[in-house]
């Protein structure tokens, strides 16, 4: 009977639960009767991990958030060091979540574990000294992104450029009018879409500014209807006391459990949390403007930190503003509003975005799954 392959796993939040999931499946088609244990969400749990800690507590984000709640997730980690050195994987996958995944990866690797970064972080953009600390503790990157395994090649960390999942899932052309049939939607509406992020935290600092972004932009477009597609039954909760505290219940607001993914297909704007779903809405070929509010602290304690001017994924990828950002201070209901309904008016640049955006998504298509599951065999096999 063979030995069974024990994988150790950790994944921080939603975008990373959907990677995991996938990885996972990749493994087992190429090694049946692998294991994995760690923390993750609901798709890894489906595909068979064993989940020692919910996701939810790692999902936190900005200085303030993770002191805030730094004592429970230091314990969580702490825990979980313990559990692998006491029940060693043959080989450990950390998922993203770079702050709570470094220093784990090190105490694994130092003790003979061998350890996979999935998802680069992003030293190109801020705290590039990381690089250092990733060399100690990783034993193989595996990057999203075209331009990041140059940075992991000089540092002589082994990388490997595995594409975006989301390039694979996500149609080249997706049927707006077939979506919009699906969906009940005339054809001829005007439809925005509202993502105000996964996290709990990133409803309650964007869902009044949503929601007043709404009333403006209706006095403009009376026929407008807004879809926000919501991850949770708490950050639903979240949206809903934010419509009743403005007194908002005649707007057009359509509340969505998840399907995210079609409000946007079927969406003449959008409007999102900047985050992994500013990727899914570019390789959906969507104008969007891209948004975020968070402690002031903070946003204060990044800015200082980051190199480029840009925050949202498809302006970094594209090297330019492309869409426009509108963080912390300049969030009103009046900028965004305006950005808005300035995108959506102007035919010729959202057949420029499309143009872009698709040239992004055939970069961003490498078969991700399967690219990082040949990366990962060789070490299943040396253990």
């Amino acid at each position: 009977m063979p030995r069974k392959i024990v994988i150790g796993i950790v994944a921080g939040e939603a975008s990373g639960d959907l990677l995991g999931s996938h990885l996972m499946a990749a493994l087992k088609e190429a090694h049946p009767g692998l294991e994995f244990i760690g923390i993750g969400g609901p798709r890894m749990q489906s595909a068979g991990m064993e989940i020692l800690f919910p996701m939810e507590k790692l999902a936190v984000r900005g200085y303030v958030e993770v002191l805030r709640h730094y004592l429970e997730i230091a314990g969580i980690r702490r825990k979980l060091r313990a559990y692998f050195l006491a029940n060693r994987p043959d080989l450990f996958i950390a998922i993203d979540a770079p702050d709570f995944n470094l220093g784990l990866e090190l105490a694994l690797k130092q003790q003979g574990i061998p350890t996979i970064h999935y998802v680069s972080p992003s030293i190109w953009a801020w705290r590039g000294e990381r690089i250092h600390k990733i060399k100690r503790a990783v034993s193989h990157m595996l990057a999203l992104f075209p331009h990041e395994s140059e940075l992991y090649e000089q540092a002589g960390v082994p990388v490997d450029y595995v594409g975006h999942p989301l390039a694979d899932m996500l149609p080249e052309q997706p049927n707006r009018a077939e979506m919009r049939e699906t969906m009940r939607i005339p054809i001829k509406a005007t439809v925005f879409a509202f993502l105000p992020g996964s996290r709990q935290s990133e409803v309650k600092y964007l869902a009044h500014t949503y929601i007043e972004t709404a009333r403006l932009i209706l006095q403009k477009l009376p026929e407008a209807r807004f879809l926000v597609p919501l991850v949770s039954r708490e950050t639903r909760g979240i949206f809903e006391q934010a419509i009743y505290d403005c007194d908002a219940h005649e707007l057009p607001i359509t509340l969505l459990f998840g399907h995210a993914q079609d409000a946007m297909i079927v969406a003449d704007g959008v409007l999102v949390a900047s985050g992994t779903a500013t990727l899914e809405a570019a390789l959906l070929k969507r104008p969007m403007v891209i948004t975020y509010r968070m402690p002031a602290l903070s946003y204060w304690l990044m800015k200082r930190k980051r190199y480029q001017p840009y925050v949202g994924l498809p302006n970094i990828l594209c090297g330019r503003f492309v869409v426009p950002e509108l963080m912390q201070e300049d969030a009103t209901p009046e900028n965004l509003s305006q950005a808005l309904l300035n995108l959506v008016s102007d035919k010729d640049a959202v057949a420029e975005l499309e143009r872009v955006f698709t040239g992004l998504h055939l970069t961003l298509r490498q078969n991700t799954a399967q690219k990082a599951a040949l990366a990962i065999l060789p070490y299943l096999k040396s253990n």
